[in-house]
């Protein structure tokens, strides 16, 4: 059985993605407090239909998914035993991260692998104003980043380098570790190291209407607002502060709604999280990687016996997760080793208190 969050994949309402996609009104179901409530009722007519009713869950998600995982463990509890919440920026909203975070790990990521590299790009950025200022400027960064299109503006440029930068950053893995690659000569060498070399660089490519990036657009417009920004001279990167008013305008032109900031720490929770789930919390695992720049906005400490944190210094996003190699590291190995030690644990546990209970109802 194949389960999808709604309006992601296959799992299109409306009949097709244009109709779904369409407005406000048809996205109204698209968002997170819906789709682990669908998790939650798949899950509940799997046990019925296998009678496996009291068979321990274990919900596992990254990233956005990552958060999910650790919200349906708080949510729904009689459904889920724990969660292994792998790059979850569960903390990366109003009033609970520091806006230049994520950019700020970018920026340490390539100084620590190469301060001619960060010095590289930290400079870039107003050579390609330079260029651009002169005489046929755009078409000269235009031959030599080999775009598909002609620039007609230099953010074209900026905003695919920025996303570029912050790609090789956030999916650094080994062990090819991609920000060690040649990028120490032209900026343009560091695209056809990471890209390949291609024929033409397409301008467009981070930003194409797909059904990840209209969808995700969405849900940050709707109810997952993330104050990710960077001010003047704390990253290698230009300042571009997050401005709520002109997000705002954003999304009001784009989907016609007002996105809600507080939304997230409203429903969910988020400050004073220590505190709170200290007590009220169990059975969740929160695995980051300190390379990773959402690892800002991830809890990276332990918050009681259950609520634990596992964090690897040169660990990437989700990288915990996904499919082991046998070219993977010990610490990761290890880290994965760690997790499952510890949900088999959560297992244990449980299958003493289910005989407990069983021993207490028959007595």
């Amino acid at each position: 059985m194949l389960t999808q969050h709604r309006y992601y994949g296959k799992s299109v309402p409306f009949g097709s993605r244009e109709e779904a996609m369409k407005n406000a009104s048809t996205l109204g179901y698209f968002n997170s407090a819906q789709a682990i409530a669908d998790y939650a009722g798949v899950l509940l007519h799997i046990k019925k239909k296998y009678s496996a009713e009291r068979s321990p869950s274990i919900v596992v998600g990254g990233s956005y998914g990552g958060m999910l995982a650790a919200w349906f463990r708080l949510k729904y509890p009689h459904i889920a035993l724990g969660a292994l919440a792998s790059s979850a920026p569960i903390l990366y909203f109003h009033d609970t991260a520091p806006q230049v975070g994520y950019y700020t790990i970018v920026t340490k990521d390539f100084k620590e692998t190469s301060e001619s590299c960060y010095e590289t790009v930290r400079k870039s950025w107003d050579e390609i104003r330079k260029v651009a200022s002169r005489p046929n400027g755009l078409s000269m960064l235009s031959k030599t980043f080999r775009t598909c299109k002609p620039l007609k503006e230099t953010s074209e440029l900026k905003d695919f380098l920025d996303s570029l930068y912050t790609d090789v950053a956030q999916y650094d893995d080994p062990p090819t570790y991609p920000l060690r690659i040649d990028v120490l000569g032209k900026i343009f060498k560091g695209v056809v190291a990471y890209k390949g070399n291609r024929s033409c660089y397409d301008m467009d490519e981070y930003i194409r209407p797909t059904e990840t990036n209209v969808g995700w657009r969405w849900q940050t417009c709707s109810e997952m607002v993330m104050p990710i920004g960077h001010g003047h001279k704390d990253t290698m990167f230009p300042p571009a502060p997050f401005d709520l008013n002109r997000f705002t305008k954003d999304c009001e032109g784009t989907f016609g709604v007002k996105p809600k900031p507080h939304w997230v720490t409203t429903y969910y929770g988020g400050r004073d999280l220590k505190l709170i789930l200290h007590r009220f919390g169990s059975n969740i695992i929160f695995s980051n990687g300190l390379r990773d720049p959402y690892s800002t906005g991830g809890v990276l400490g332990n918050i009681s016996d259950s609520v634990v944190a596992i964090s690897t210094v040169n660990g990437s996003h989700c990288l915990d997760i996904l499919p082991e190699s046998k070219s993977d590291p010990q610490w990761l190995v290890m880290q994965r080793k760690s997790e499952i030690k510890i949900i088999e644990e959560w297992i244990a546990k449980y299958e003493n208190d289910l005989l407990e209970f069983k021993e207490e109802t028959h007595a």
